[in-house]
């Protein structure tokens, strides 16, 4: 029976051993099936010859990516101008250990699953990979270096820019001798009207300088944007170029963008302009008409057509701007805003006298005083007015002497047109001259040889014909006044002088003297001043006895 019993026993075992047996086969080759998948490497080979594996995923990177990864950062060790080998080091982090160059390039990590799949520990396996990316490269380096390339680049690249700079300078400067050898061609002096603003030699100077100015301006943009060109020969410098790139594009292309939404603003712009233009067109015609007499209006005069246009064109302008000002970029801006503020303030606080003659020249405008042409007297100055602005008035003297007078000091003063009644009537003006002749000479005798003298002078009317007014009657003498009509008011000097002489002239002829006497008298009776004529043949004067002076 205990025979039996454990033959029973022993059967049992073999059973569980054959079962346990079958367990460890099935397990083993569910392992074998495993590290088959994982044992799947993606190689790293930069430069043709593979470095070593790559196993194991990392989050969402694969293993064929990040073999990728790796091989890409090799490469740019290698194009590195001076590859530093002690720099590429192992660095340890919280997960992995990474294979680091200059303490900010990670060109791999090493994990435990990288480890587990190559039977290595980690620290071995980042050492083989660290050996094998340095030797790599040293060895490209060595063999295959780009630094003498880089350099043969270079020198190369400098010397077509200095060819481009060369050819650049010498097209300047053959178009300035062509320009200079034909400038009278080219350069007739700038005039508006009949104002010369620019001689022509003028005017080639200041081309000349703008032409040299561009000059300058095209060699450094041939410098500027051979520079980025320049710095990608070298992996160190590459950065450089898309930082001076963005230096050129980035305002260009905001400048760009700012046009393109400026663009409905300035067609807005550009309609408010043409209204405006047509209708002062249309304004301005309304106004010549009524210059030159074609439309007359009671009570407007045709001389005040072209100020009145100024004026309502100044208006039309200003609400003009008005009207665009919202429109402009950078309208609500701060800064625009400060400088209109500024503006206006710098305008009121200076301008208060230039204001106070434009309002006098207005006035005046309005008053017609004057006009251009006309021979005025302005407080002490007399002469002809040659100019009428909005701020002052200039007249000429008879001696060709330009005085300005402010429109402010015009309107405070009392000015005397002589000009006017000689384009309004027949007679002209009026002018007149003083002699003194004692009571002993008779006044027809005087006043006969004054109008003679009248007669006699050029450049006066003899219709209506000269009078003379007796002005005073004074204690030794009698003041004559002669009158004389002419029409040209500008020569008045002349006609004064041409008159004396006339007047001296004649008085000579008729044996008058042209004196004021003076008398210290002792009255005795014995004679008197009244003329003979003129006394009765019973009348006995008193006695007097006379001491004449003259």
């Amino acid at each position: 029976m205990k025979k039996e019993l454990l033959s029973l026993f022993a059967f049992f075992l073999f059973l569980n051993s054959l079962e346990t047996a079958a367990q460890n086969s099935i397990r083993q080759d569910s392992v074998k099936t495993t590290s088959v998948v994982k044992l799947k490497g993606y190689p790293v080979s930069p430069f043709k010859d593979t470095l070593f594996y790559v196993y194991s995923k990392v989050g969402s990177f694969s293993a064929k990516e990040r073999a990728q990864y790796i091989t890409d950062k090799v490469k740019r060790l290698y194009s590195e101008s001076f590859f530093e080998k002690d720099s590429i080091k192992i660095v340890p982090s919280d997960v992995s250990l990474d294979i680091v160059y200059k303490n900010d390039l990670v060109v791999m990590s090493i994990l435990d699953s990288d480890a587990k799949a190559e039977n290595l520990t980690v620290t071995a396996l980042a050492n083989r990979n660290l050996a094998k990316i340095k030797n790599a490269i040293i060895y490209q380096n060595e063999n295959y270096s780009q630094l003498p390339k880089r350099f043969a680049y270079t020198a190369l690249l400098v010397l077509i820019i200095s060819v481009v700079l060369f050819l650049v300078g010498k097209i300047f400067n053959s178009i300035k001798k062509y320009i200079i050898k034909n400038n009278e061609r080219y350069f007739k002096g700038v005039n508006y009207g009949a104002i010369k603003l620019l001689s022509p030699e003028k005017q080639q100077f200041l081309f000349l300088k703008f032409f040299g100015f561009i000059k300058i301006i095209t060699l450094i943009e041939v410098v500027y944007l051979s520079l980025p060109i320049l710095f990608s020969i070298f992996p160190a410098t590459k950065e450089y170029t898309t930082m001076l790139l963005r230096w050129i594009l980035t305002p260009a292309k905001l400048a760009l963008m700012g046009f393109v939404g400026f663009l409905p603003s300035l067609f807005t712009i550009i309609v408010i302009i043409i209204i405006f233009k047509y209708s002062l067109k249309v304004i301005k015609f309304f106004f010549e008409e009524i210059k030159s007499e074609n439309i007359k209006i009671d009570g407007f005069y045709s001389d005040w057509a072209l100020p009145t246009f100024n004026i309502i064109r100044l208006l039309m302008y200003a609400f003009m701007l008005v009207i665009i000002f919202p429109y402009l970029s950078g309208s609500d801006s701060a800064i625009f805003k400060g400088v209109s503020v500024f503006v206006g303030v710098l305008f009121s606080l200076g301008s208060s006298n230039a204001i106070a003659n434009m309002v006098a020249g207005l006035v005046i405008t309005y008053m017609r005083p004057f006009k251009v042409g006309d021979y005025i007297k302005i407080g002490d100055a007399s002469g002809e007015v040659v100019e009428k602005t909005a701020l002052v008035t200039r007249i000429r003297t008879p001696k060709f002497e330009d005085i300005t007078i402010p429109n402010a000091t015009v309107l405070s003063s009392t000015s005397t047109n002589y000009s006017s009644n000689t384009k309004q009537s027949t007679n002209g003006l009026l002018i007149h001259t003083t002699v003194t002749i004692g009571y002993d000479v008779p006044w027809k005798d005087i006043h006969n040889a004054l109008i003679e003298a009248a007669l006699k002078t050029d450049l006066t009317e003899k219709e209506p014909k000269p009078f003379v007014l007796q002005t005073s009657l004074e204690d030794f003498y009698v003041s004559y006044q002669i009158n004389v009509y002419t029409m040209e008011p500008t020569k008045q000097p002349r006609i004064y002088s041409l008159l004396h002489q006339n007047i001296q002239d004649s008085f000579n002829a008729a044996g008058i003297e042209i004196m004021s006497p003076h008398y210290t008298a002792l009255r005795e009776g014995n004679t008197t001043t009244i003329p003979p004529d003129y006394l009765k043949e019973d009348y006995e004067a008193p006695a007097f006895n006379i001491k004449s002076k003259s």
